[in-house]
């Protein structure tokens, strides 16, 4: 299903694998006001979704050179100051609908993933890039800051320092470095990116819908709070699923040697 022009969501009944699929091909994926509603209705629509028919999700690109750009500068450069905050809140819409879809989510990076293109990447919980993954957030050489999560993301994942260094100076990082920093969390062969974070997504939308979302608002709404705290924030995530059908499917299939067959609930 397509959500405008430029965002096409794929889902697999199968596996319960859903794919955001980016397809501004002409533009190398910049993310316009058209692209970024098509981008935050697709969240919503993902995030409206059963939890037993999306399972995980991979955010990929249809273009061969890029996975995403980031901000169409070009449209940018039309706007009033007045047209430009009015398109703030849809931009941080797309992004927040990403960071805050309640399964797993894999980017799958290849090329250019810059700027704003980042940001969608670091919004995901895993990055599993190509060879020719190129990342970085240039935002600073263009007179404005990340704007779409960078500045809180990137630290979450290399440490305050390192951010502060790619942030300032605004530098490209090339596939291998940005897995030797923590970039990037896979680097698979030359065009392999997308088939591989899909296999990823396969293998974890096998375990129990109810336990995938659970284990990831624990994970998110823990990180960064004191360990008392979060370990409540934990508690409160497994009493979601201990008393679910899908913990007592789990143990069921265990005990019998079979695969569960789990309801989601």
């Amino acid at each position: 299903m397509r959500y405008g022009e430029w965002v096409e969501v794929r889902r697999d009944a199968d596996t319960g694998v859903a794919e955001l699929v980016l397809d501004r091909v002409p533009a190398m994926n910049a993310v316009s006001t058209a692209m970024a509603r098509g981008i935050a209705e697709a969240c919503a629509a993902l995030a409206a979704a059963p939890a037993r028919e999306v399972r995980a999700v991979v955010l990929s690109s249809t273009h061969e050179r890029a996975f995403c750009v980031g901000a169409d500068l070009k449209e940018r450069n039309a706007l009033s100051d007045a047209e430009l905050g009015r398109q703030r809140p849809l931009a941080r819409a797309a992004y927040t609908g990403v960071l805050t879809l309640p399964v797993p989510v894999i980017a799958a990076v290849h090329g250019y993933a810059l700027g704003g293109g980042f940001e969608l990447a670091l919004s995901c919980d895993l990055i599993v890039a190509d060879p020719t993954a190129v990342v970085g957030l240039p935002e600073v050489t263009v007179g404005v800051i990340p704007g779409g999560g960078g500045t809180q993301l990137l630290p979450r994942r290399v440490g305050a320092a390192r951010a502060a260094e790619l942030v300032f100076t605004g530098r490209r990082v090339a596939a291998q470095e940005a897995l030797s920093l923590g970039l990037i969390d896979r680097l698979t062969g030359e065009g392999e990116d997308r088939t591989e974070a899909l296999a990823l997504a396969s293998r974890i939308a096998a375990n129990s819908p109810v336990g995938l979302r659970a284990a990831k608002r624990a994970l998110r709404s823990g990180f960064g709070l004191d360990l008392p705290t979060g370990l409540e924030v934990e508690d409160a995530a497994w009493r979601t699923v201990a008393f679910s059908g899908d913990r007592a499917e789990g143990v069921a299939a265990f005990n019998e040697k079979r695969t569960p067959d789990w309801p989601g609930e």
